[in-house]
């Protein structure tokens, strides 16, 4: 690194428990970001403050007046754009540095493993539960930590996945039975509660990311904001998951 992008990173580089080799693995890191909305905001911002090498920012919809009171990423003038298009403009006078990657078609299935074959990690933003289960099961088959979060309401959730073999899946914590659900877009919301547990999720990148700290596998923090308390859940593998997960053998 240069003199320019050491001053720029001080602050982070000074951390005992990360110095230049945290850095060093941040600048090489390649994200895929599934949501440009209230948590993604947030998060889009911090980790390209933060110095990640390279951003795959993945919105299908274009800004609307409605989303300007939680999605801090966009801007008034850019109502009508695509989000993808509206983040990278952000983020690029935010860190120059930073490659930036939009992704402008709804993830899917059958998309979604050629995009993560060279990405070192996933932060699932969106807001509905069919995209959620597509991102768990590729990140599943492709061994890769996945950093989910969600908020509704005064309410929040926020845990990380490691991806690899005995650990859980989203799917472990939602199992897919209809009972759920099927989108987040019609509630109600505080937009801090999503800035809240944003602000977590792009922490939890960056550990993964650089080595610092421990993340959040095996436990799932949830935020009650109208009282402003926080709850801890320990999270388990579930053996008949048909995600991650391998039924016990019958007799």
């Amino acid at each position: 690194m240069d003199d320019t992008q050491l001053l720029r990173y001080s602050r982070q580089i000074l951390l005992p428990t990360f110095g230049i080799e945290g850095q060093e693995r941040l600048r090489a890191a390649r994200v895929l970001l599934v949501g440009l909305g209230g948590l993604g905001s947030p998060v889009a911002m911090y980790l390209a403050a933060a110095g990640v090498g390279r951003l795959v920012l993945a919105d299908h919809d274009a800004v609307d007046l409605s989303n300007l009171q939680r999605q801090i990423i966009h801007t008034t003038p850019r109502i009508g754009q695509p989000k993808a298009e509206s983040a990278c403009a952000t983020l690029a006078a935010l860190n120059p540095e930073v490659e930036l990657v939009p992704v402008r078609e709804r993830l899917t299935a059958a998309t979604l493993p050629d995009l993560l074959r060279d990405l070192d990690l996933v932060v699932d933003c969106c807001d509905n539960f069919d995209t959620r289960f597509a991102i768990n099961a590729a990140c599943v088959a492709a061994g890769k930590p996945l950093v989910s979060g969600a908020a509704i309401r005064l309410e929040g959730q926020v845990t990380t996945f490691s991806g690899q073999p005995g650990g859980p899946c989203y799917q472990c914590l939602y199992p897919r039975d209809g009972g759920i659900d099927e989108t987040c877009t019609a509630n109600s919301v505080l937009a801090p509660v999503l800035g809240i547990i944003g602000s977590i999720q792009a922490t939890e990148a960056i550990k993964v990311l650089s080595g610092l700290g421990e993340p959040l596998f095996g436990r799932l923090l949830l935020l009650d904001a109208a009282r402003m308390e926080w709850r801890q859940v320990r999270l388990v593998a579930d053996p008949s998951c048909p995600v991650c997960g391998v039924a016990s053998p019958q007799p």
